[in-house]
């Protein structure tokens, strides 16, 4: 998974078509075994990967802006502040996260709130073998 967070206009070129990764916080899902070629359309970007073997891991990224709620489970989480500042509520205390921080939160219950974003999300889970 990739999400753009800094720019615009990414384009990822396959043999099936274009992957259209040209409006930040909009994570696309495409398979790592894919022939890829990237395209800038308007300089420079800055993007977050996610990467995991799906015969061992669930992954997924999510944007959160503030008043959205992500639920939490077994696994690892990653919030990351991409730019800026930003805010997480989790387990009633917040947690400020700086420009480039994050917090890595494991196999907790519960939810996690962002006070202030945005806020990369990232999750991985181990699938049962």
């Amino acid at each position: 998974m990739q999400v753009l967070v800094t720019g615009r206009g990414l384009v990822l070129d396959t043999p099936d078509g274009e992957i259209d990764v040209r409006r930040p916080f909009r994570p696309v899902r495409f398979a790592g075994e894919t022939p890829i070629v990237s395209r800038l359309e308007a300089g420079p970007v800055e993007v977050v990967n996610l990467i995991g073997d799906r015969r061992h891991v669930r992954i997924d990224l999510a944007v959160l802006e503030a008043g959205r709620t992500q639920r939490l489970g077994p696994g690892v989480n990653i919030a990351y502040c991409p730019a800026g500042r930003a805010a997480l509520r989790l387990h009633e205390q917040d947690h400020d996260l700086p420009d480039g921080g994050g917090l890595r939160i494991e196999d907790e219950d519960g939810t996690a709130t962002c006070i202030a974003g945005p806020i990369v999300w990232g999750s991985v889970t181990c699938v049962s073998r």
